[in-house]
Order: structure tokens, then C-alpha cells, then sequence
């Protein structure tokens, strides 16, 4: 944890109106709702912001009380974060996006999160649509095979939140009844897809289909489950959801919780935290 002093609330003007000559740092976050928000609590937890008392997961940058680092939040497409890095200072950068880039959550960011279970990324269907199919999707995503993959693959970049892993069947699904049958899911490429790999070979062992559909957005996914193109999706956390369904009219809902990938912020301009203690000493 970054341990910094929460001095006096800094910007570019303190509050005799008077310019401070402190450099500007520039850190990148999410645009939407939940995740800009989930990106400020992490910036909040090491010290390097205030929010305001209570705004929790639907802080947006106009909540910052404090700024003693001069601190500039520039707003983006998640999935351009890893991109972005050479021009900012920082970013905060969802795990999946981060290791697409070819980062290590672990070894490459500079803070990063715990594995809070709010954000844990969830198996979603529209409401209604819990089928024997979805159930059999479910059952093999929350199997060993699945928790092991992910422990062995992502070294704790991504983290496994099934509490009592199985062996990837639902005793309550008749598989003989479901022979030959294709179950559809969107998924982000990393690492949701890659996990639905391992789902994938244990529906084909009874002789299921399922077929994977991969995007590289954030709305996609959704749209698709809820016009009926797709059975389910696998990319998003619970906050994103509700979140998106507030703002598009959806009915999409949550059946299981997979695992968590904990936000980090990684170096840009700068490879070390250093800068932000420079730009509070300038103050």
C-alpha cells in the first residue's frame, strides 16, 4: 500500500487562488460508472485522492474532495487503457485487459486491489432464461477443473471465487436429454474465454456444444443475451450489470459468480510511484 500524506487539498490553484508549480499527474481510468468508480476507491485506499464520505461504487471524478498529488483523472474506454499508457502517467487497468496487453497483474502493477468479492465476474443470462442448458454452463464453470485452471494459469492475477468447486455437472440436468445441443456464450477474450475452455471440455464429455463468442467491448455482450442471439454471457461484474441495466432498460441477471480480477495501476511515463511524491513536495 502506497503510503502517502492527505495534506492540504491540492490542484493546480490552492486556495488563496494562487498557482502552485506542481507537475500535473495524469492517470488514466475507466469511463463507465462502476469501474471509474472502482478505480478512485483504489486510488482513494493508497492515499493518492479523498472521495467525498459515502459515494462508494458510484463515485464519479467530480467526487474528489482532496487532490493533494495534482492528480488529473482522464477518462477512457477500458479496453484502450493499455494503449493509452505511453501518454499517461498511470492508468488503472482491469485485470483482463491488462493481461491481453501482455501485463502481469501481479508482477507489473505498481498497486493493486484485493480480491473484493463485489467485483466479482459473474455467469449472466436474461431473466427468465435459466434453462437446462444455462444450468449445465453453470455446473461446469463452477467445477475443480475450472479452479484449478485458474489458480495454475493466473497465478493470482485472476482468483477463483466458487467456494465449494464440483465436478462440473448438476445432478438436476438430465445430459442424455441435452445430446448434441450448442449452448452460446459471449465472453471477453481474456480470461473469460480462455477459462470457458476448460467449461468447454467438460459439456463436450456429454456430448454438448458450446460455442464462444468473443468481444472486445463491453455493451456487445449484453445486447446479445438480452435480444435472445446468445444463452449467456461471461465478462462483467455484478455493479456493471445493475448499472447497465439501469441505463439501457435490460433484464439481464446474475446465476453464478467465477472468479475476481483485481484492478491495478501500472506505470506509463512513469515506472514507479516516485512522481507522485514529487508532485506533492512541488506543492
Amino acid at each position: 500500500v502506497l503510503a502517502l500524506s492527505l495534506g492540504a487539498c491540492g490542484s493546480k490553484t490552492d486556495d488563496s487562488g494562487d498557482k502552485t508549480d506542481a507537475p500535473v499527474i495524469k492517470i488514466g481510468v475507466p469511463n463507465d460508472t462502476t469501474n471509474e468508480a472502482r478505480a478512485l476507491l483504489l486510488l482513494q485506499e493508497n492515499g493518492i485522492i479523498k472521495l467525498k464520505d459515502g459515494v462508494g461504487i458510484t463515485a464519479t471524478k467530480n467526487d474528489i474532495v482532496e487532490n493533494p498529488y495534482n492528480v488529473e483523472i482522464v477518462e477512457a474506454e477500458a479496453a484502450q487503457l493499455p494503449n493509452m499508457l505511453p501518454d499517461l502517467d498511470y492508468a488503472v487497468i482491469n485485470s483482463n485487459y491488462a493481461i491481453n496487453a501482455g501485463l502481469n497483474p501481479v508482477n507489473d502493477s505498481l498497486l493493486i486491489e484485493g480480491s473484493a468479492s463485489a467485483y466479482a465476474n459473474i455467469l449472466a443470462v436474461k431473466e427468465g432464461n435459466e434453462s437446462a442448458q444455462v444450468v449445465a454452463l453453470k455446473a461446469a464453470l463452477e467445477s475443480k477443473q475450472v479452479a484449478d485452471f485458474i489458480a495454475e494459469r493466473y497465478a493470482g492475477s485472476v482468483v477463483s471465487v466458487v467456494e465449494n468447486p464440483t465436478d462440473g455437472y448438476d445432478a438436476s440436468v438430465d445430459y442424455d436429454a441435452l445430446k448434441g445441443e450448442t449452448i452460446s456464450v459471449a465472453a471477453s477474450p481474456t480470461p473469460h474465454a480462455e477459462i470457458l475452455e476448460v467449461a468447454k471440455e467438460i459439456l463436450a464429455a456429454k456430448d454438448i456444444t458450446l460455442d464462444i463468442q468473443v468481444y472486445n467491448d463491453y455493451v456487445v455482450p449484453n445486447t446479445v443475451v438480452d435480444d435472445g442471439t446468445v444463452d449467456a454471457n461471461y465478462f462483467q461484474h455484478l455493479p456493471y450489470l445493475e448499472d447497465f441495466n439501469a441505463q439501457n432498460g435490460t433484464h439481464i441477471v446474475s446465476i453464478a459468480a467465477i472468479h475476481v480480477e483485481p484492478m491495478g495501476l501500472y506505470g506509463g511515463k512513469q515506472t514507479t510511484l516516485d512522481a507522485l511524491t514529487a508532485s506533492a513536495s512541488a506543492q
